[in-house]
C-alpha cells in the first residue's frame, strides 16, 4: 500500500528544497503576488513535492522521470490528503504547479523535459445566476451599502479581494469617458473597470451613505461602529452577507460572490461581448479562462449562440 504523503516524516534534499526556494524567489521577481507565490506554487512545491522526494530518496533533480512523478500523482489521488482522497480538481491543480517548477528547472539545465501527468478532469456545468435571481439577492438587501455590494460583484465581475479592497480614490471619474473603478487585481495587475449603469448610486453613497468616521479611506465599512469609527468591510463580511441575503431571497441554490462573477462573464458573453473585451474587464492575462466560462452555458446558450453565428453568416452571403 502507498504511504500517505501527508504523513511523511524523511526530510527533503537540501539542493532540492534550495531550488525551489530559487523558483518562488524567480515568481516573486516576475511580479506574481503573494498569495499565489504561497498558495499557488509554495504549497505544493513545499508541502507535497519536497515530502515525496525525501519518501522516494531523491537527491538530485536529474533522477527525476515522468514514470517517478507518475507515481506522485496516483499517490495524490489516492491518499495524498489528510483526510483522504483529494478530488481530481486539487491534485489537477497541485501537478500543474510542479510541472511549472520541472519546466523552471528544465531551463535552467537542471532536469530533462519531464513532467508530472495530470488527471483527466470531468466535465462540469457550473451554475450561475440569472439576472432576476440577482436583482432578488439586491431587492432582499436592507441598506444601500449592500445593495451596491451585490449590484458591484453582479455588474463588474470582480473578485471579492478585490471588491473588499476598494478604497474612495478608486472611483474615477474621466467626464465623457465615464465612470470606473480602478481595481486591484491577482499579480499586481490594476485595471480600469466601467461602471456605467450604478456610478451615480456610488457617488451618492459616497457623499450621503457612507460613515464619515470610517478607519481609513476604504470605500465599504463595516456596519457596526468600534470605539474609533467603522472599520474596513472584511472578506469574510462579504462573503457572509452574499450567504444571508441567497437565504432571505429564497434562491434555493448554493450563493457565493465568485458565483456572481461567473454570472456576469456568462451574462455578458451571451449578450455578444468580445471575450477580449471580457477577459479585460474581468483581469485574466489570457483567453484561457474565458474559454472555461463557456463551458458554464447551458445547452440551449449554446445552441442561441450557434444559431446568432449561423444566421450572421448567411446574412453576409
Amino acid at each position: 500500500m502507498a504511504r500517505k504523503l501527508s504523513v511523511v516524516r524523511a526530510r527533503p534534499d537540501p539542493r532540492i528544497a534550495r531550488l525551489v526556494d530559487d523558483y518562488l524567489a524567480s515568481c516573486r521577481a516576475r511580479g506574481l503576488g503573494p498569495k499565489t507565490i504561497n498558495e499557488g506554487y509554495g504549497y505544493p512545491l513545499r508541502s507535497i513535492f519536497l515530502p515525496f522526494c525525501a519518501d522516494q530518496h531523491v537527491t538530485e533533480p536529474s533522477v527525476l522521470t515522468s514514470k517517478l512523478l507518475d507515481r506522485l500523482t496516483s499517490q495524490l489521488l489516492t491518499d495524498g490528503g489528510k483526510r483522504g482522497q483529494l478530488s481530481k480538481h486539487s491534485v489537477d491543480s497541485y501537478t500543474r504547479a510542479i510541472n511549472h517548477f520541472l519546466a523552471w528547472l528544465h531551463r535552467e539545465g537542471e532536469v530533462n523535459a519531464v513532467k508530472a501527468q495530470t488527471p483527466k478532469l470531468p466535465k462540469r456545468m457550473v451554475d450561475v445566476l440569472s439576472r432576476e435571481q440577482i436583482q432578488l439577492l439586491e431587492d432582499a438587501a436592507q441598506t444601500e451599502r449592500d445593495k451596491l455590494l451585490v449590484r458591484l460583484l453582479a455588474d463588474t465581475g470582480m473578485r471579492l479581494s478585490e471588491l473588499a479592497s476598494l478604497r474612495l480614490s478608486d472611483v474615477v471619474n474621466r467626464g465623457r469617458d465615464g465612470v470606473y473603478l480602478h481595481v486591484r487585481g491577482k499579480g499586481e495587475r490594476d485595471r480600469m473597470v466601467p461602471i456605467p449603469g450604478v456610478h451615480r448610486r456610488l457617488e451618492r453613497y459616497i457623499q450621503h451613505g457612507r460613515p464619515k468616521d470610517g478607519l481609513g479611506d476604504h470605500l465599504f465599512l463595516a456596519s457596526r461602529r468600534q470605539e474609533r469609527g467603522y472599520a474596513p468591510l472584511t472578506e469574510s463580511g462579504v462573503y457572509q452577507l452574499v450567504r444571508t441575503l441567497a437565504q432571505k431571497a429564497e434562491i434555493g441554490k448554493r450563493v457565493y460572490p465568485h458565483l456572481l462573477r461567473h454570472s456576469y462573464a456568462t451574462w455578458s458573453l451571451n449578450r455578444g461581448m468580445n471575450p477580449i473585451t471580457l477577459a479585460k474587464i474581468l483581469g485574466h492575462s489570457s483567453l484561457a479562462m474565458i474559454q472555461n466560462v463557456y463551458a458554464h452555458l447551458s445547452p440551449s446558450d449554446s445552441y442561441e449562440a450557434m444559431a446568432k453565428v449561423l444566421l450572421a453568416e448567411n446574412g453576409n452571403r
